[in-house]
């Protein structure tokens, strides 16, 4: 699975190369191939504060699976009651150009609704994430550009320009900050049509699972909105054989 699918340019690849080494495309598709075991589950706390610190919280189940060709997803809602029993799922594809397919079940209307893609630009769920910030951007969408080198912690960090090819896409460019080695993202700036700073996601947790590494904590800033929210995974499993049967559109009406 590829857990980048709630956060899109998050990374780890395994291999020792360097900056001067690569061209900004490779950086990201090493991003984008990054191992990530067969499948995952957890349970998603997902934390929303306005701009006056009132809070919502949800609680969500959440799966994910590499299937050939690419990577499924689905989300149950748990609580609060107004959003209890909604279903959310996300087909991801490595065929270049292929966008992704996503679902919402909404329970007072008893119906599955397929995401549009004029939709994917819309917050999911009165978060700070976009439909299509939950999807799994393929490296050819965009032309990538390594800005320059720096220490942060001790950590040698390449920063990536990323500029999209389609001018009508919702970001005019995004900045990301990866470790080299490792890489693992640790910041990503999103910037609005008129190229003026919306969002700076970051990570504040992690957890390996031998050459691994699930993003347990990360953090969505809309510095626009003045508000953000906090997405954190606990109980989390890896390679449990989560059944394809899982990723339907009857299993999001069936709920968990």
């Amino acid at each position: 699975m590829k857990l980048k699918s709630i956060l899109t340019t998050i990374i780890l690849f395994s291999g020792l190369t360097y900056a001067q080494d690569l061209t900004g495309l490779e950086v990201i598709q090493n991003v984008y191939n990054r191992p990530t075991g067969n499948d995952m589950t957890g349970n998603l706390i997902m934390t929303i504060e306005n701009s006056r610190g009132n809070q919502r919280v949800r609680k969500i189940k959440q799966y994910v699976k590499t299937v050939k060709g690419g990577e499924k997803k689905i989300m149950f809602f748990l609580s609060p009651a107004d959003v209890k029993n909604t279903s959310f799922m996300t087909w991801s594809y490595d065929e270049k150009g292929k966008s992704d397919d996503q679902w919402i079940y909404l329970p007072a209307l008893k119906k599955v609704k397929r995401i549009s893609s004029d939709s994917k630009g819309d917050y999911f769920m009165g978060s700070d994430f976009t439909y299509d910030d939950l999807g799994d951007r393929h490296p050819s969408d965009d032309n990538h550009t390594i800005l320059r080198e720096e220490v942060i912690d001790g950590k040698e960090i390449i920063v990536i320009e990323s500029v999209p090819k389609d001018e009508e896409y919702m970001y005019s460019r995004t900045v990301t900050w990866v470790i080299k080695d490792s890489w693992i993202g640790l910041k990503k700036e999103f910037y609005d049509e008129d190229d003026e700073l919306l969002k700076i996601l970051t990570v504040e947790g992690q957890k390996s699972f031998g050459d691994v590494i699930i993003l347990t904590k990360v953090k969505m800033n809309n510095v626009q909105r003045n508000q953000f929210t906090i997405m954190e995974f606990s109980d989390v499993q890896i390679d449990t054989g989560i059944p394809n049967n899982k990723f339907t559109e009857r299993m999001m009406k069936r709920g968990i």
